[in-house]
């Protein structure tokens, strides 16, 4: 079975939680496979362009989520991007006991705390 491409929307300030997550996929124990497409570029026009191109390419987008993810622009603009494109949206709290707001892009989404077999039950659907 070939691997999932996930792109990973996160806030500027929460980049470990996310090289986290791509750092346990490569180990054999994790219990699923994916292939980033998180965009590292500034945000501009050009910026905007090129990832909503990556989430089209995606199967589905996970939203890391914290305190920070409410106030950060870009990350909002890629959780909306995603519901425009019709891909599949999981948020995912990075912080079990200091969780931020969830933003509105999230509403109807599921979110949850982040556990392998959470994460891996949303890769595996997609």
């Amino acid at each position: 079975m070939p691997n999932k491409r996930v792109f990973i929307s996160f806030a500027a300030e929460d980049s470990s939680a996310r090289d986290f997550l791509v750092g346990q996929a490569k180990n054999k124990e994790t219990p699923f496979e994916f292939v980033d497409m998180s965009v590292k570029e500034p945000w501009d026009e050009k910026w905007k362009t090129q990832c909503r191109t990556k989430i089209k390419g995606c199967d589905g987008v996970i939203a890391l989520l914290s305190k920070k993810t409410y106030n950060a622009e870009g990350a909002r603009w890629e959780m909306n991007c995603a519901n425009e494109e019709k891909k599949p949206l999981l948020g995912v709290h990075i912080h079990k006991d200091d969780k931020g707001a969830i933003p509105p892009e999230l509403a109807g989404k599921k979110v949850i705390e982040w556990t392998w077999d959470g994460i891996a039950a949303f890769i595996n659907s997609l």
